[in-house]
């Protein structure tokens, strides 16, 4: 199976591609897609710069699925509004490329490829390297891009069997609340 990791970020996004073979894992591809060459305060041309340069991974590469980091809170309001713009525009490329999108926490992510939820950014660049037998660490974005598509590798066969074996249904006691549906 072919992974693509996205890693949004409004100046750059990060991608990373992956096969997984059970639990093998073999280097396709990763890098940024950068909007530095829109205007700083031209929000839509750089949302259009990451919508079509996750179009044409998705294209170049032709992954089975796709994982995106889902976006934290930051201290700057502003901050979380942009990144969260960056994110969708990302999303809205993997969308209309039919592909299926499962999404990570930076946490889940770090817990997966480095075993510690709070690792700093070299020890993600040099656990994907080691993972990944990279003869050099790969850059802060794309090591945690690739670092999603290692993370679905391993949880996502995990999750989609749990999903097979066992249906989920509401339950019925919590069905309402103060006469709301929910």
């Amino acid at each position: 199976m072919r992974i693509l990791g996205i890693d949004p970020g409004l100046q750059r996004t990060g991608f990373g591609v992956i096969e997984a073979d059970g639990p093998r894992l073999r280097y396709v591809a990763s890098g940024t897609i950068g909007t530095l060459e829109a205007p700083r305060g031209d929000l839509p041309g750089r949302l259009k710069l990451i919508f079509a340069g996750v179009r044409e991974v998705v294209q170049a590469y032709a992954p089975h699925c796709a994982s995106v980091e889902i976006v934290f809170v930051n201290v700057n309001p502003q901050s979380t509004l942009l990144l969260g713009q960056a994110r969708g525009a990302a999303l809205a490329a993997l969308v209309a490329g039919d592909l299926p999108v499962a999404e990570y926490t930076a946490l889940q992510m770090k817990k997966a490829v480095v075993g510690q939820g709070l690792a700093q950014k070299a020890q993600v660049q040099a656990m994907v390297q080691r993972l990944l037998g990279l003869t050099a660490p790969p850059g802060k974005d794309a090591a945690d891009a690739l670092g999603l598509a290692i993370t679905h590798a391993h949880a996502g066969t995990s999750l989609a069997a749990l999903g097979a074996a066992a249906t989920l249904s509401r339950r019925q006691h919590a069905q309402y609340r103060k006469g709301r549906a929910y």
